[in-house]
């Protein structure tokens, strides 16, 4: 059922590639649960020196803030323009980086306060981003992730990112996790660990009933959101307008 549901979404083949490699499915169990704002779009989320780290969207109503995980409310926050539809956040040394999903523009905000501390444009639309080494990666609703210079914002490569064979577009929300990124695959229960280096995906994250557990409804209010703590070696998930956030382990796998 997980290979057909992502089969539905791919796209066909365009040549015969090399076999790809077998992909592990995984579980999950819940570590713990918090709150979370129901109000919150849930778009980029990542984990930074004790905190959550929030990216939200809708135009007039998106924001970048820094969460309290046991509350699940704004400690900082710095809102967008209304004409601005927030996407992914990542971190840069001192900075946020974030994108917005259509118009090619991205922000730059100081991680200390949340100040805005510059802009950038890029072309086509933005969805995740993430760090892989010294490269910010995008996601862009097509199957490639591409990798900048996060200093210029000037494109160094692309990767187009398969699940047996067959290219994967709809790769939302982005995190980096020992050198594989991680997924969101919009409008499904899943979440898929890519290796940055070849695009194929190792891993599949079956997420389903979480998000009636979260208290979700609607066709929108959907899995996306992933953050990892590499100090503590926990894993968070949500989704857009969800009432929970957790903390979860992987099952029956790596």
């Amino acid at each position: 059922m997980l290979v057909l549901a992502l089969a539905m979404l791919a796209e066909p083949p365009v040549a015969a590639p090399p076999a790809p490699p077998r992909v592990e499915r995984c579980g999950y169990r819940i570590v713990q649960s918090y709150p979370h704002d129901p109000s919150s779009f849930t778009q980029g989320l990542f984990w930074h020196d004790g905190h959550l780290y929030e990216s939200t969207g809708q135009y007039g109503r998106s924001r970048v803030a820094r969460l309290d995980l046991d509350t699940g409310k704004a400690i900082a926050e710095t809102k967008l323009p209304s004409n601005q539809f927030g996407e992914g956040i990542t971190r840069w040394g001192d900075q946020i980086i974030g994108v917005t999903w259509q118009g090619g523009v991205g922000n730059r905000w100081s991680v200390k306060d949340l100040k805005p501390i510059g802009t950038f444009q890029y072309e086509g639309e933005g969805w995740g981003v993430t760090m892989v080494g010294d490269s910010l990666v995008l996601s862009d609703g097509t199957p490639d992730l591409r990798f900048f210079d996060p200093a210029t914002m000037k494109e160094k490569k692309r990767v187009t990112v398969r699940f047996a064979g067959r290219s994967i577009p709809m790769l939302n929300e982005l995190e980096t996790i020992d050198g594989q990124v991680w997924a969101n695959v919009w409008m499904t229960d899943f979440i898929v660990r890519i290796d940055p280096a070849t695009g194929h995906v190792v891993s599949l994250l079956d997420l389903t009933t979480l998000k009636a557990d979260a208290g979700a409804s609607g066709t929108d209010s959907v899995l996306n959101g992933i953050a990892w703590d590499d100090k503590g070696k926990r894993l968070f998930v949500t989704g857009k307008n969800w009432l929970k956030l957790y903390e979860i382990a992987l099952a029956d796998c790596r």
